[in-house]
């Protein structure tokens, strides 16, 4: 192998995998022995929470180390780009003469800057048959990284897996490796309420075996097709093994986002501003550098991804970063703690919120299409499940977290010169206007297929390639 004067970077993010889920993270399962092995050979973060859902702005998040108000990027279907002066990873590195290879995300803002792409097929249906979408991964990804591995210069390659994202239709035997009952048991309706909710019927309908009644049956495809991801992932850390490069490579494995499965009737996405959906693994192995076996349980956001990254490095960051690297908290030093953070979302409804490692404000901007109240307040210490929403028996909490993120949102306006992208951002649905009712929300959205799905998941390649010109 050539003697590189840069590490390598191998970033690994997984769309929609919620770390409680996770065998790393004490889940009863064990669905991601690989990467739990992997990641006790370096830092393991407890407490990574990705602030702005969903995938669009937590992947610009990741990638520039700002927060919604320095990247003003809120919703998943963002329009325009990313704004010219912002500096991605994948061109800070290229500045800095990595080769840079973006696999599995060419069709999003986020993604600018990486000098290849390459695209491999991450979804289906029940008439498609199983989807086989890590292999499909390794497929493009293995041989690119051998091909990296070949040069002189330093690469960043990032994989971006999709097995977690619906359709969850992990091949065999992942599909069973968690169920044994029938999932048609006439007796069960347990799916009831999924197949009523007219927004996503269809498409659930799509990807769901014909006459599927058990949900227990549909969290276990989930977790199968964790599981199964994770054993093609030791086929990415086998390969880095084989080709020399462990001793030269950080490889940090996290997620965008995670899932609601079916907590809080957000059926099997990834919306609502609930913890399954904003706590998301993070971990860091890179030998020598990162202490091996270490578990940190300080809170910590993708906004720190990118300067703790260059950091470990040795790379200038060419733009002031809202986060901080974490590289203090690896080497044994204190680390001013941000505990209480800025929550937004622009899915399929647009909301924010304040977390505090006691409480949990969540303020919606317009009606969605669930029929939620637009306060909700959950005490995360005595309800972690977030199941019983307090506003109304705690207004003086809630009017002390609503001064407390009003406050942060003004400090932030007036450092950025910029106002609040959650309030401009009005036709974050395509729709060029705020819904009046949740009727109107509700009747409005509407997914029939995986086709659309991934339509409305990642811009045209058109958008990406007009973002480049900016």
């Amino acid at each position: 192998m050539p003697v590189r004067k840069k590490p390598n970077l191998l970033l690994i993010g997984i769309d929609s995998l919620r770390a409680d889920h996770m065998s790393l993270y004490g889940y009863p399962r064990l669905t991601t022995p690989h990467m739990d092995a992997y990641a006790a050979r370096g830092a393991t973060f407890s407490r990574c929470y990705s602030p702005h859902i969903p995938t669009t702005p937590a992947y610009t998040s990741m990638f520039t180390g700002l927060d919604c108000f320095s990247m003003d990027v809120v919703a998943l279907r963002h329009e325009g780009g990313l704004r010219p002066e912002l500096r991605t990873l994948a061109e800070t590195l290229g500045d800095a003469g990595y080769a840079t290879t973006c696999v599995g995300f060419s069709g999003n803002p986020a993604s600018r800057g990486f000098q290849k792409y390459l695209d491999f097929s991450g979804w289906g249906s029940w008439d498609e048959g199983r989807s086989p979408k890590a292999e499909n991964l390794n497929e493009v990804a293995l041989p690119e990284l051998k091909s990296l591995a070949a040069e002189a210069e330093p690469f960043f390659l990032f994989l971006r897996h999709m097995d977690p994202h619906s359709p969850y239709l992990p091949p065999g035997p992942f599909e069973r490796l968690f169920y044994g009952g029938d999932e048609c048991d006439p007796n069960n309706d347990s799916l009831n309420e999924v197949y009523a909710f007219k927004p996503f019927a269809d498409y659930f309908r799509s990807w769901f075996p014909p006459g599927c009644t058990d949900k227990e049956y549909v969290i276990a495809q989930y977790d199968g097709a964790v599981a199964y991801m994770d054993a093609c992932l030791g086929n990415i850390f086998t390969t880095l093994t084989a080709l020399g490069l462990d001793e030269e490579t950080l490889v940090v494995i996290t997620s965008d986002h995670g899932e609601t499965l079916q907590d809080h009737n957000c059926y099997y996405d990834h919306h609502g501003l609930y913890d399954p959906t904003l706590h998301v693994p993070l971990a860091f192995v890179f030998p020598g550098k990162v202490p091996a076996g270490a578990r940190f349980e300080d809170f910590v956001h993708q906004k720190d991804l990118a300067p703790t990254i260059l950091q470990l490095l040795g790379v200038k960051p060419e733009q002031k970063p809202d986060g901080r690297s974490l590289v203090p908290l690896m080497k044994g030093r204190p680390r001013r703690p941000e505990p209480e953070y800025y929550l937004t979302e622009a899915t399929w409804m647009r909301k924010h919120g304040w977390r505090t490692p006691e409480w949990k404000l969540i303020h919606a901007l317009e009606p969605d299409f669930h029929f939620k109240p637009e306060i909700e307040l959950y005490n995360l210490l005595q309800d972690p499940g977030e199941d019983h929403n307090l506003a109304s028996q705690e207004p003086e909490v809630v009017a002390f977290l609503e001064a407390r993120m009003q406050a942060h949102i003004a400090r932030r306006e007036e450092q950025t010169g910029r106002t609040n992208p959650i309030y401009t951002n009005v036709n974050w649905c395509e729709r060029g206007r705020p819904f009046t009712s949740a009727q109107e929300a509700y009747d409005a959205q509407y997914i029939g297929s995986p086709a659309a799905a991934n339509k409305l998941q990642a811009k045209e390649l058109r958008t990406q390639r007009g973002a480049k010109k900016l």
